[in-house]
């Protein structure tokens, strides 16, 4: 498909689907093998940029998430809790040698499965998936000295949910650290977007890895539930929506099980009248659009100071215009496919919710496919500090834009929502950087750049952006117990 700008046209150039073999059914990945859901249950994975069912997945009960917690505990107790750190390291080493060999065939179908752009998936989420299990191999045997005058135990089994946005990289944020401190893991991928998981159950498999170390359970909300509320499962890690967090919390209250949780966010990006302005367009493009919104941590508010403003927003707008909307395997595409219908129909309401609330409203004037699940840029202006798309998570490609005067006003506008999760400062001095940067309520703040992960690096948020940090040693912390 190729894609019309005002002046010229990109020449197709769609990846090939070959090197990705999906399977037109899956099981659940338990005790180191494939099995049947107890209860025969199947539901349907599709593509977002064509509606096309892409295969049938199993759905876990109760006594799936049992069978697998059996053999998580089994693993911890034996085999996997037996072994040397050292030779935990070398599983973790080889886990992500394997990644990046068949790093073609995650891409392609991490795309399939999810919308996003080609370029994402292959450029960005699949190495970052394969540096995490580098990262968390080299401290394996090193948690003794990652901790000092400690005793660094394991917590045990493992549950973890995680969402749709990156659902590969997610799992590595979380599978990574908790083998690395000796922990067994029970993962239950979302629903929409489960593919990628299930793929590395059978790179898990084909490692080697001890039998019961990680078990990988697809399902929907029941399912994730049933692994949180387990007895027998000592630690909870959670990303995903600041609702469903708040019942994880309250239903571990009276437990005593470990809890992290990642939750949603409404980002600010703020940009300073001494900043390089293209640089900072670009980010901003970055922080939003790439990714379709579908990040916790997107942009998704623009604080513009008003001596800059016109300026900020002629650019932004043509760049908007320049970004190429369709085929999310097609290699030009900048905004790829919204990874559902029901995600869709959630930003629809908010960019109607944004009109009737007298915000302006600003689209790239794109050709959207016929078929499958789409949004074109939007930009909002003229938007209050209580306006809804400036205060609720749209996950979407919706961009807030309002403008401040002096940096005192900047800073509490940025923190005048309930989450605290990122924010982005764009300035030429970096002492104004520290400034702004020190009195965000935010857990990660980008410089003059935006969406930048290093496995090395910490995140996490504060308030309904939820607790806890997953990457560098803080993500070790996180499961063991000290």
């Amino acid at each position: 498909m190729s894609r019309k700008t005002k002046d010229w046209n990109y020449a197709p150039a769609p990846e090939s689907t070959a090197q990705a073999k999906v399977a037109k059914r899956y099981d659940l990945f338990i005790n180191g093998k494939f099995v049947a859901p107890k209860k025969g249950g199947y539901f349907r994975t599709t593509n977002p940029a064509t509606g096309r069912k892409l295969s049938d997945v199993a759905e876990a009960t109760q006594a799936d998430v049992d069978t697998a917690v059996k053999a998580a505990r089994a693993a911890y107790e034996g085999t996997w809790g037996k072994m040397s750190p050292r030779e935990r390291g070398k599983y973790l080493y080889r886990i992500a040698r394997l990644i990046q060999e068949r790093s073609r065939e995650f891409a392609i179908i991490e795309t399939l499965d999810g919308g996003k752009p080609i370029r994402e998936s292959r450029d960005v989420d699949i190495p970052l998936v394969a540096n995490h299990f580098f990262y968390y191999a080299g401290w394996a045997d090193k948690l003794e000295y990652a901790f000092p005058n400690r005793k660094p135990k394991p917590l045990g089994v493992a549950g973890q949910v995680i969402p749709w946005n990156f659902p590969l990289l997610m799992a590595a944020w979380k599978i990574a650290p908790a083998l690395a401190t000796g922990n067994t893991v029970v993962l239950k991928p979302a629903e929409t977007t489960p593919l990628t998981a299930l793929k590395l159950a059978e790179l898990i498999a084909d490692a080697d890895l001890p039998p019961g170390v990680v078990n990988i359970l697809t399902g929907a909300g029941e399912t994730g539930a049933a692994v949180v509320n387990h007895p027998d499962v000592n630690k909870v890690a959670f990303t995903g929506s600041t609702d469903v967090g708040k019942r994880i919390q309250q239903a571990v209250a009276a437990t005593d099980k470990k809890v992290t949780l990642e939750l949603g966010g409404k980002a600010a990006n703020i940009i300073l009248d001494d900043a390089a302005i293209d640089q900072a367009v670009e980010g901003i493009v970055n922080g939003i659009y790439f990714n379709q919104g579908h990040v916790c941590c997107a942009g998704s508010r623009l604080f513009v100071q008003e001596n800059v403003y016109e300026e900020v927003m002629w650019k932004l707008k043509r760049r908007i215009e320049t970004l190429v909307v369709g085929d999310p395997l097609d290699k030009n595409t900048d905004v790829g496919a919204i990874n559902s219908k029901e995600q869709l129909k959630t930003i629809q309401r908010y960019i109607k919710k944004g009109i009737d609330e007298g915000a302006e409203i600003y689209q790239s004037e794109c050709e959207l496919p016929s078929s499958g699940n789409w949004c074109a840029p939007t930009v909002f202006t003229n938007v209050s500090q209580s306006s809804t798309i400036a205060q609720e998570e749209i996950f979407g490609p919706v961009l807030a834009v309002q403008t401040f005067r002096t940096v005192p006003e900047a800073i509490e506008k940025a923190n005048n929502t309930p989450f605290g999760l990122s924010a982005g400062v764009w300035s030429d001095k970096g002492a104004r950087l520290f400034q702004i940067s020190s009195h965000l309520d935010a857990g990660v703040v980008w410089g003059n750049t935006y969406n930048q992960f290093d496995p090395a690096s910490p995140f996490g948020g504060y308030k309904e952006s939820g607790f806890g940090r997953e990457g560098g040693l803080h993500g070790l912390s996180a499961y063991l117990d000290l």
